[in-house]
């Protein structure tokens, strides 16, 4: 199929392939009235469609549907050229070519590239929408993707964009051909349509899993769906057609098809005692799934006979895990969990009596169930890959965000884990309601252990034995000095890089008043302040005085993209890329006219160029009003040799020659450049004649439908007036456009920029960070039991109670709306002899030492998107360190382990000697 290579309406009406089209407006109200009744009615096996963003963005900026947001949010180097530019003009038919795979006929199934992200690359519309779309502009091709249920118990609708793809092996002749399934699809249909593609009868065929192309188990035909059935993206399905039942295959071979009964064991996979068909009663197994000779369905994945016991003298836990397509962050947080000792001791006991089914919070104990087995294929099964997609499969049905195959944060997989493990082995089965009250003065050794006695009175397993602690929380009202104190359990510490706190930004300063020249400032302001901190750095840089005020704005493609007036904005929402520049305006009470000025060629096409101007206005009421005020703002620019205007004080104010010089000395000027202080002042060219000065247009609000000026045209008032200016020759005589060209971005990256990434900070400096008191975020705010108000309280944390084995995240990520990052500063962090106690309030001595050795790290190399994770695992038997890259396993040396790419820390705590000291004597990190 070809898409027609046009983009404008002209083709689409000599061809006479559509009908006349709806107004912007129309439109934007019909789709927005479709999809908020989409919305409203969300149905399990509803019909969306993909469209390619590209065509999307095109659409929605001819019907004004971008106003304050970007198109989607990574505006990275490979994307720039999916960024539209601003028109009014009609979108051409819809393309969908740049998302789908490869070359496709009009028969054929045109499928999507696998590494397409929604937002960025594609959207997705209900059918209703779809269908009017392909209405006004035709095009195509189609791509119709259903409404799926996802999730087992907060169950959450999702868009199938990504089908589930098997590969059909034939045994007859070893042909493959690719099966296309949704994964809530059944064995019963995956049989219809493989028997359909080979015109084979349903009654006859055998499909196995056939996973690394090994046989693993027959596919019964039944209800279970293929998630169920733990079926991966891309793997292989074998077909067999036995003869006689059990027997030969077309092809004379003999079939591994025995009578379908798994091997009998005394083995489960939680210790406890197995059913009479070989299953254990700790376990949920599908009766549709029916294992080979070789062995039981539980270890087929790896190989491994699980029927033996397993314990840790056997030297296990240097397998790897399989990459099931973007699961290298499962495979990092898994290793590190599986190498934790305290947690391999306990998932290889008999750990079934603590399964608790019961807990609401929980998942009925499939969770660690599966957790627990994994454990023990990865312990038991020499150096053999394993092929983790049972414990994928329950993480998906409870995680619905870690289903499919993105890429995702280990740390949050990590959090999950944790949390899930302890509520399916919480030994508490039915938690008595406390209610928190706070410290009333008491002293904190007292209020700390009533607060972990009510935490361990609800919450007890061997998750809270081993990684739980407790963090003293002071919040102070800044109004009334109220001091609220509690103690609360944390499972791991998020530290923030220090070194990253601050920002360097580039601002331009533009005289909303034409007093002066436009002026660059970098200032320096924290990386999580807010918009009114920026302000705060500029005013000071700038000189402002007590009688105006900074309107920061985003210049995107010669127009104001956005002002940012809210003072609470996050600064995460700017990126570095962009270009921000602050209109100096003067504060008054009365109500005022804000005219925003464009720059355009006077050509044909009258392109947009230079930075928009902003100025202030009372009460504009004609087009004469207008060209004062634009005459005002350009006067700054005006060459020296056709400058004219008084001479005050023996200088020429205003001339571009010594302008510069005033800027650089703009603190201690009093004269801000041309002495203009009103409109009234200006007595522009062409004035007397009743004709402007300037070519100008009026614009909507969007900044189209241009409408010439003229002296007498009347202005409606309004908050905002656009108009456009068109630069002829005469404009470009008489003024130097060389100041309003060429933007500086927010932060330019090149060698400072590389000096700083690759700074080195200490684990104590970042968790100084962490610990230092600091202000809640106007988000977050506390309210005051005494005020009875919410107050921006200040909040210090301190560490009360440490666990047994103490988890760091470095937070190296940081995600908002408009930006997303990573930071690859080094993190120096000791292996031995990790001194907490300076850190550590509590004075109780039965907490026992507060050293601790590192023995798992979970790193994440490269960038957002495209990254990839392993880990660095000590086995503390051996006393050696392995290095886990998915499915392979490698040995690494003690002073390799520490990269930049460390991105969560796993240590355990020392014991002490029977002679009082800490390990084994060696250098201790301490806190100087």
């Amino acid at each position: 199929m070809t898409i027609p290579d046009s983009s404008g309406y002209d083709y689409m009406m000599e061809n006479g392939s559509i009908e006349l089209p709806c107004k912007p407006e129309e439109e934007r109200r019909i789709v927005q009235d479709l999809n908020s009744k989409a919305e409203s009615n969300l149905r399990e096996g509803y019909l969306y469609y993909v469209i390619s963003n590209r065509w999307f963005v095109g659409w929605q900026r001819y019907t004004g549907q971008l106003e304050g947001s970007y198109p989607f949010e990574d505006h990275s180097v490979g994307s720039q050229s999916l960024i539209p530019t601003i028109t009014e003009d009609r979108p051409g038919v819809i393309d969908n070519s740049d998302i789908i795979d490869g070359e496709y006929n009009k028969d054929d199934d045109p499928q999507l590239c696998r590494n397409l992200e929604e937002g960025r690359d594609y959207v997705i519309v209900p059918q209703e929408v779809w269908e009017k779309l392909l209405k006004w502009y035709k095009g195509g091709p189609a791509l119709p993707r259903k409404m799926i249920s996802v999730g087992d118990q907060q169950k959450q609708f999702s868009v199938e964009v990504f089908p589930l793809c098997l590969r059909l092996v034939d045994s007859r002749d070893q042909s493959e051909v690719a099966i296309r399934l949704s994964k809530k699809a059944s064995l019963h249909d995956l049989y219809l349509k493989v028997c359909r593609l080979k015109g084979l009868d349903p009654e006859k065929a055998r499909i196995w899993d056939y996973f690394n192309k090994q046989k693993h188990t027959i596919l019964i035909s039944s209800s279970q769906t293929l998630e169920e059935s733990n079926l991966q993206m891309d793997q292989n399905i074998l077909l067999e057609l036995p003869i006689d039942g059990f027997g030969m295959d077309s092809t004379g071979n003999g079939l591994a098809l025995v009578p379908v009964e798994p091997i009998r064991s005394s083995f489960s996979i939680a210790g406890g005692p197995t059913m009479s068909n070989g299953y254990s009663t700790g376990y949920t197994s599908s009766i549709h799934q029916r294992s080979t000779s070789t062995s039981s369905y539980g270890d087929m994945e790896d190989g491994n006979d699980g029927s033996k016991p397993i314990t840790r003298g056997d030297k296990g836990g240097l397998a790897g895990l399989q990459n099931l397509g973007n699961t290298c962050f499962m495979n990092s947080a898994l290793q590190c969990l599986v190498h934790t000792p305290h947690l391999a001791e306990y998932f290889l006991q008999d750990y079934s009596d603590e399964i608790n089914r019961q807990n609401p919070l929980g998942m009925h104990g499939e969770l660690a169930l599966a957790f627990g087995e994994l454990l023990r294929k990865l312990w038991s099964s020499g150096r053999t890959p394993v092929a983790p997609r049972a414990f994928k499969g329950k993480l998906a049905r409870f995680a619905p965000q870690f289903s499919g195959y993105n890429q995702h944060d280990s740390q949050e997989l990590l959090a999950f884990l944790l949390d899930g493990l302890h509520e399916d082995l919480n030994r508490v089965k039915q938690k008595p309601y406390i209610e928190t009250r706070d410290s009333d003065c008491q002293p904190d050794e007292e209020v700390a252990d009533e607060f972990w006695r009510n935490h361990k009175a609800r919450n007890d397993s061997v998750i809270v034995d081993v990684c739980q602690g407790q963090y003293k929380s002071t919040l102070v009202c800044p109004a009334c000095e109220k001091i609220s104190i509690t103690f609360d359990p944390f499972m791991y510490l998020s530290l923030p890089l220090p070194s990253t706190a601050t920002r360097s930004m580039t601002i331009t300063v533009f005289y909303g008043d034409g007093s002066g020249l436009p002026m660059p400032f970098t200032v320096t302001v924290l990386k999580q302040g807010c918009c009114k901190d920026l302000i705060q750095a500029l005013s000071v840089a700038s000189c402002l005085r007590s009688d105006e005020y900074l309107l920061l704005a985003e210049v995107y493609e010669h127009r104001v993209y956005r002002y940012l007036e809210n003072p609470s904005e996050h600064l995460a929402t700017i990126k570095d890329d962009e270009h921000i520049v602050a209109y100096r305006l003067p504060k008054k009470e009365v109500n005022l006219t804000r005219l925003e000025i464009c720059h355009r060629y006077q050509e044909v096409e009258r392109k947009l160029f230079l930075t928009p101007l902003v100025t202030i206005l009372e009460d504009p009421r004609s087009g004469a009003d207008i060209d004062l005020a634009v005459n005002r703002m350009l006067s700054p620019l005006k060459r020296k040799a056709f400058f004219t205007s008084t001479i005050e004080n023996g200088r020429e104010n205003g001339s571009p020659s010594n302008g510069t010089e005033e800027q650089m000395n703009i603190c201690s000027s009093t004269q801000l450049g041309p002495a203009i202080q009103s409109i009234d002042d200006i007595e522009p060219d062409g004035m007397s004649s009743g004709e402007l000065s300037f070519r100008l247009c009026i614009t909507d609000d969007k900044g189209y439908g241009c409408k010439p000026i003229l002296k007498d045209s009347p202005i409606k008032p309004g908050r905002i007036v656009k108009v456009m200016l068109d630069w002829s020759d005469k404009e470009h005589e008489l003024y130097d456009a060389s100041y309003l060209k060429d933007l500086p971005e927010v932060h330019k990256s090149g060698v400072l920029a590389k000096k700083t990434k690759q700074e080195a900070i200490s684990l104590f400096s970042c968790l100084d960070a962490f610990l230092k008191e600091e202000p809640l975020g106007p988000d977050d705010m506390w309210y005051c039991p005494r005020c009875k108000e919410h107050r921006q309280a200040s909040k210090k944390l301190d560490l009360w109670r440490l666990p047994d084995v103490l988890v760091f995240h470095l937070k190296r990520f940081s995600y908002s709306r408009w930006l997303k990052n990573k930071l690859d500063t080094f993190v120096n962090f000791p292996i031995h002899n990790l001194d907490l106690n300076k850190y550590v309030k509590s004075k109780d001595a039965s907490e026992g030492s507060h050293v601790y050795e590192l023995y798992a790290i979970s790193n994440h190399y490269g960038g957002l998107g495209g990254g990839h994770y392993s880990a660095y695992c000590k086995l503390i038997d051996d006393n050696k360190w392995y290095h886990f890259d998915d499915a392979h396993v490698s040995p690494v040396g003690e002073s390799e382990v520490k990269t930049s790419a460390a991105y969560v820390l796993f240590y355990r705590r020392v014991k002490p000697t029977s002679g009082g000291n800490v390990g084994e004597p060696s250098e201790v990190h301490k806190v100087s």
